[in-house]
Order: structure tokens, then C-alpha cells, then sequence
């Protein structure tokens, strides 16, 4: 499990973001980073038993700063992807741990052109089953609504009185769950993890449906 120890380094961290001070706290960070990969990769390992799971990718300490103002070389948090067996199954899950922003996400990020006009098609054709989804007191519960960027206005080709218009402007499609630091350390939060998993399958599984056949229902693969 997640310790107040771990989430006290990561603190350090975020007040010391420097090369020198990681570099005299090396041996502490690679402790640490070995336990919450663990604690990942038994994640994964139920996680498997309820999907199927092609890859767990743990995301690095070390940002790239290339491209950003922010040139702080360490990030502040601890985090992990699980990705879904394509091309049948399509979305990721996401877990992040730092201190005071911990949360679980999950849905599609950054859908390819491509993919994101075939799920426009779908909502212009039949918004019913997405809205019962989204709309669904578990879901409602767990995540509350529906996220992700969208455009101002309706995208090409598409009526911008149409009712499913507010879904239809969307460019990711996104859930999201934030937890308290004590709901990180407790006993139980695994199990809650998997639980706020379990609760996408719904959206994913009709987004892969979506994603794996035409307007008119056929099987692309």
C-alpha cells in the first residue's frame, strides 16, 4: 500500500526540485519508486482478472522540459497507465498519486482524426445509449459527469442545432476521481482503485464498441 512516508517525499520533492538535492536523495527515491511499483503492478495483476490488459506503463520521475517554462526536471507524483487490448478494446486507466491531488482518470485523451469523427457519427446518429451511460447513478457517483476539451462550436460537417451538439463539440472524452491523501494511505485504497475501474467499463465498452464497427453496426475487424 501507499504510506504517509512516500507522500512526505514527494512533499520534499516539490520544495527541493533540483538535480543536487534529488541526487543526495537517490537511494530514497529508488526505495520509494520500488514499493509504489509494486503496489502497480499488483493493481495490474487484478486489473487483469476483470479486463484484459495489454500493457502497464509507469511513467518516469524525470519531465521533460523541453518544450515547457516550467524547467523543474522532477515531477511531483507517482504515476501509471493500463492500457486495453486493441483493437476490440479501446480506452486506458490512469492512476496518479501526489499529495493533495491524487486521482484515478481514464477515457480518451487524444482520440486520432479518424477515430473521433466516427464517434461524432455515432452520437449524430444515436445519443440514447451514451447519455443512459452518462447519466447512470453509478456513474454519476463515481465521476459525476463526462469531461475533456471541446470546441466552441459545432465541428465541421456537423448542425450546430443538432441535440446531441453538447457531446458531439467534445475532443476527449474523459472520467475522473480525486482522492484525499488519507484516502491514498487507508488499507482499502486498492480495492477502491479497482472498484473506480470498474466503474468505466460501461463507457468503454460501448466506446469500443463504437470504435470497432460502422454506422451500421458491422465489425471492422
Amino acid at each position: 500500500m501507499i504510506t504517509k512516508v512516500e507522500l512526505e517525499f514527494l512533499v520534499a520533492l516539490q520544495k527541493n526540485n533540483n538535480r543536487e538535492w534529488f541526487a543526495a536523495h537517490k537511494k530514497e527515491f529508488q526505495s520509494h519508486e520500488k514499493k509504489v511499483k509494486s503496489f502497480f503492478k499488483e493493481i495490474n495483476d487484478d486489473l487483469e482478472k476483470l479486463d484484459s490488459i495489454d500493457k502497464m506503463q509507469v511513467f518516469r520521475i524525470y519531465r521533460d522540459v523541453r518544450f515547457s517554462k516550467d524547467k523543474s526536471p522532477y515531477k511531483n507524483h507517482f504515476s501509471v497507465g493500463f492500457s486495453r487490448t486493441k483493437p476490440l478494446l479501446r480506452g486506458g486507466y490512469y492512476l496518479h498519486i501526489e499529495p493533495g491531488a491524487s486521482f484515478i482518470g481514464g477515457g480518451f485523451w487524444d482520440p486520432n482524426a479518424e477515430d473521433l469523427n466516427r464517434i461524432r457519427k455515432e452520437f449524430e446518429t444515436d445519443d440514447e445509449e451514451i447519455r443512459a451511460i452518462i447519466a447512470d447513478p453509478t456513474f454519476q457517483k463515481v465521476f459525476g459527469e463526462l469531461k475533456g476539451d471541446e470546441l466552441k462550436t459545432a465541428p465541421k460537417g456537423f448542425d450546430k442545432a443538432h441535440p446531441a451538439i453538447d457531446l458531439i463539440r467534445k475532443k476527449q472524452f474523459l472520467v475522473s476521481k480525486s482522492f484525499t491523501d488519507q484516502e491514498v494511505i487507508h488499507p482499502d485504497f486498492k480495492k477502491e482503485v479497482l472498484a473506480t475501474f470498474q466503474a468505466m467499463r460501461p463507457f468503454f465498452d460501448y466506446m469500443s464498441d463504437v470504435l470497432s464497427t460502422n454506422l451500421n453496426g458491422e465489425s471492422l475487424y
